[in-house]
């Protein structure tokens, strides 16, 4: 069965790469939002398998987005995005709920492993 994905990256350019690789891997991206608030609202309309999220966003940020999905959904699965630099803010989002996280630039076996991971 395909997964359903949701994006959520405040970064036209990131969501378009993260879709390119998710979809030629056989993931069906059904919802992309660009902040947290918006993530929050679309996740609730398309309850997708799984959401790749973005720490640092304008409005609301990755780890209260998170917050904000894991309160509506507990069984939801989510990896973090992160640049480097960012390990603080990743042990948050691991503490809140996040199932894995992925480093940017995007590697494509790692983005794969861990939506994989993810989705078990």
């Amino acid at each position: 069965m395909t997964k359903r994905v949701m994006i959520v990256d405040d970064a036209a350019f990131m969501r378009m790469k993260l879709k390119d690789i998710l979809q030629k891997n056989g993931y069906e991206v059904v919802a992309e939002a660009q902040n947290g608030i918006e993530a929050i609202e679309k996740y609730k309309a398309e309850k997708p398998d799984l959401v790749t999220m973005d720490i640092t966003m304008p409005e609301m940020d990755g780890v209260e987005a998170l917050k904000g999905i894991k309160a509506f959904d507990p069984a939801s699965r989510v990896v973090m995005c992160s640049a480097m630099g960012q390990q603080g803010m990743v042990m948050d989002a691991i503490r809140s709920g996040a199932v894995d996280f992925i480093v940017k630039p995007f590697d494509t076996d790692r983005v794969i492993k861990a939506l994989d991971k993810a989705a078990l």
